[in-house]
């Protein structure tokens, strides 16, 4: 049933039987000698296979690393060096169980690969990582790359994990079939770097020796298909067989932005062929893939044995517990818990420490420097409004260290399986729910991870929705308006993680609520069938995940140092300047005549219904560049109402802050309206830059604004008029 049709076997010299006339042009050459050039390396593989991990070790780079699909969403690239000191560029791609692209992320993967994007060369050579203890699985992207005809390096990952599993692969006939190096080794405890850096290092690398016989009905298809992509769309003939071989297989429809489109004759053969054998009732595609297994499944058979029965595995006994129907949801639960309280415990002692040092240094600032407006500036500008900000760092760093450790164990899946029936019932699919996690940190990287979503409208819907999901930048807004509200040991902490825990409810509450909506009106679609990859539980990586708080603690301390400090900066000269005429004027009566104050009693009738005053309303505008600035603008407001010797924490000037006829402006019920309109507002000017490059257009951006924003007024209204009518 097969014809005899099938890529060149390279034999001795690489180039195998292919005619003279073809051979220079088909093949690609040699790498040439470092010297020269240099060799760009591609890392590819499925996705959790540990290639980020080996690309980390190669390069000496720090990009984030997680057990479970989808951490790496683009093209990262780096530096190596060869055992002779010779620089070598590597590309890790995202994850990708086959070059038919079904998501961007895989789009990104088949365009780097197949020479399609003008922005990133195409690879001299490809790194690829295999999970070995799916190995057939794995190979069949193998088996596809190989079609490409250039030097490939296949490293075995996870053979511990294979060994505990009862599966032996021999590496050495493995590497005798393919005709490619075969590496052993361990990406996590870093065996088998050392062996692939020699490998890199040479300077000519064999071509595969991949024998595969395409089935007779669609080698006439590829024929065909090969002849248009290498004339008319200018592809190498190897690689354009791979690429024909792939069209038909998968219909290849993804595109992203820097994709390079196909011809129009390109297109008009696929669709005659097409139309062709759905006449004929000819499964083109299951007998093309059937073929690639088939040729598979014999190589695994002869390079791998089982040294026992495999019985369920310390993973499956462990979800036999954390993905139940009762059970997993107590253990979910009692981590989210444990997350917020740890927030409120943990964090209390260095965020006192912090406090304190802040504190003593307004008051030294004070007691140095001469009474002015540059000792104000320093103390009531920079150190006000920084040192508001740094004192959250602590509990910041909580957050990611819980975030972390469920990435790394694996747990981050599961948490996926569980949401995907809850999540179904608003239109969406558990795999939506990894970025919507994520987003809880921050959003973008949740927005990005968006990519690992096949359906369009899936991924749209999930992008308008995934900044309701509390960030780590509203976590200062919240605990500052919780100890506003709660003075001193008012209550225990427990009460106090509750009401952090009942704002993120509300977001996650209003991002399904969203997403129901729009499921149903603008983007309606059928919520498609979830297919998720549950890794094997590994022990925490901790090396990665401090890692990880100190790169997320200089971004936030390196934002303090900039962005805050120089809105703070802005907002004292604005809450300062022009200064009142009477020099004995009260603080309040001196910023309500500068600029600040001028600005925010424009805005004040239109927020005075949520119980806010024209004071909030500056943080409220100010807060627009990032969430977080609101801490920074109240701590600069309230520090220059201070006026005094001793520097207060921005709490307790909150506090004594009254409207004009006495009463206290920040109630219990404005503390808990002022959260509430956080959870609901777009209040970052970076994710909106992120949902126009994600989306290509500013429609869904401004679209994202217009709801979020005018859902948090309606909410907040509502919440503060009711209580209000109920006395409080």
């Amino acid at each position: 049933m097969a014809a005899n049709v099938r890529p060149p076997d390279p034999g001795a010299d690489g180039r195998g039987d292919l005619p003279p006339h073809i051979a220079a042009a088909s093949l690609p050459r040699r790498a040439s000698p470092a010297s020269e050039r240099t060799p760009v390396y591609a890392m590819v593989g499925n996705p959790n296979c540990g290639k980020t991990t080996l690309f980390n070790a190669l390069t000496g780079l720090r990009q984030k690393v997680g057990n479970y699909p989808g951490v790496t969403v683009e093209k990262k690239i780096g530096e190596a060096y060869s055992q002779h000191g010779r620089p070598m560029k590597i590309i890790d791609l995202p994850g990708a169980y086959s070059l038919a692209a079904r998501s961007p992320d895989e789009a990104v993967t088949r365009d780097v690969l197949l020479g399609r994007r003008a922005d990133t060369p195409q690879p001299d050579r490809v790194i690829c990582v295999l999970d070995a203890t799916n190995l057939e699985r794995s190979l069949y992207f193998v088996h596809q790359i190989f079609d490409l005809g250039r030097p490939v390096i296949v490293v075995l990952n996870m053979m511990d994990l294979a060994q505990r599993a009862g599966i032996e692969i021999d590496a050495r006939e493995l590497e005798a079939r393919l005709g490619v190096p075969v590496i052993a080794g361990e990406a996590v405890h870093g065996r088998g770097v050392v062996e692939l850096r020699l490998a890199m290092s040479r300077a000519e690398l064999p071509l595969p020796r991949h024998r595969w016989d395409v089935p007779a009905p669609i080698a006439p298809a590829v024929a065909e298909l090969q002849a248009s992509l290498s004339e008319g769309d200018g592809r190498p003939p190897l690689v354009a067989r791979a690429e024909a071989l792939l069209l038909l297989t998968d219909f290849d429809t993804v595109r992203v932005a820097g994709s390079t489109p196909l011809s129009a004759r390109t297109t008009g053969i696929l669709d005659a062929w097409r139309q062709r054998w759905a006449g004929q009732g000819t499964d083109w595609s299951g007998t093309l893939i059937k073929s690639r297994y088939d040729s598979i499944h014999r190589l695994c058979h002869d390079v791998t044995r089982r040294t026992r029965t495999q019985g369920p595995s310390l993973s499956d006994r462990v979800d036999a517990i954390l993905i139940h129907s009762v059970w997993g949801w107590l253990v979910f639960a009692t981590i989210m818990a444990l997350l917020f309280f740890s927030i409120f415990t943990l964090a209390e002692y260095p965020m006192n420490w912090i406090d304190s040092q802040v504190a003593a240094l307004g008051d030294w600032v004070k007691s140095t420097m001469s009474a002015g407006d540059l000792r104000d500036l320093f103390t009531d500008g920079v150190i006000a409004g920084v040192g508001g900000i740094v004192v959250f760092l602590p509990q910041i760093l909580i957050l990611f260290f819980f975030v972390g450790l469920l990435e790394s164990t694996g747990y981050m899946a599961r948490a996926a399986f569980l949401m995907d029936r809850p999540m179904s019932r608003v239109g969406l699919h558990g795999k939506s729910f990894i970025p919507l996690l994520g987003s809880y940190a921050c959003a973008i990287p949740g927005i990005m991870a968006t990519r690992t979503i096949e359906d369009a409208k899936d991924r749209l819907v999930t992008i308008l929705v995934a900044p309701l999901m509390s960030c780590s930048a509203r976590l200062p807004v919240y605990l500052l308006m919780i100890a506003t509200l709660l003075p001193g040991d008012a209550l225990p902490a427990g009460t106090k993680a509750g009401i952090m825990l009942l704002m993120y409810f509300l977001g996650t509450a209003g991002a399904f609520g969203f997403a129901w909506l729009f499921k149903r009106t603008l983007l309606r679609s059928s919520p498609p069938l979830m297919i998720l990859e549950l890794p094997p539980y590994q022990p925490p990586r901790f090396k990665d995940i401090l890692r990880h708080m100190v790169e997320r603690a200089w971004l936030f301390l390196k934002n303090a140092g900039t962005i805050i400090l120089a809105i703070s900066i802005v907002l004292w000269f604005l809450t300062t300047y022009p200064k009142h005429p009477d020099p004995a004027a009260s603080p309040d009566v001196q910023i309500a005549h500068s600029f600040a104050g001028q600005a925010g009693k424009v805005i004040e009738p239109l927020i005075k219904p949520l119980g806010f005053d024209w004071r909030i309303g500056i943080g409220l505008i100010t807060s627009f560049a990032a969430r977080e600035v609101f801490v920074s603008s109240m701590g600069v407001i309230f520090g220059v109402q201070a006026g005094d010797d001793n520097t207060a924490p921005i709490r307790d000037a909150m506090r004594a802050a009254v409207w004009p006829d006495g009463a206290p402006l920040f109630t219990p019920l404005v503390c808990l309206v002022l959260m509430v309109y956080y959870v609901f507002a777009m209040q970052c000017m970076s994710t909106i830059a992120i949902v126009k490059r994600e989306t290509n257009s500013w429609r869904w951006p401004l679209f994202q604004i217009a709801y979020m924003t005018g859902t948090a007024w309606l909410v907040c209204f509502a919440a503060y008029q009711a209580g209000r009518a109920l006395g409080f």
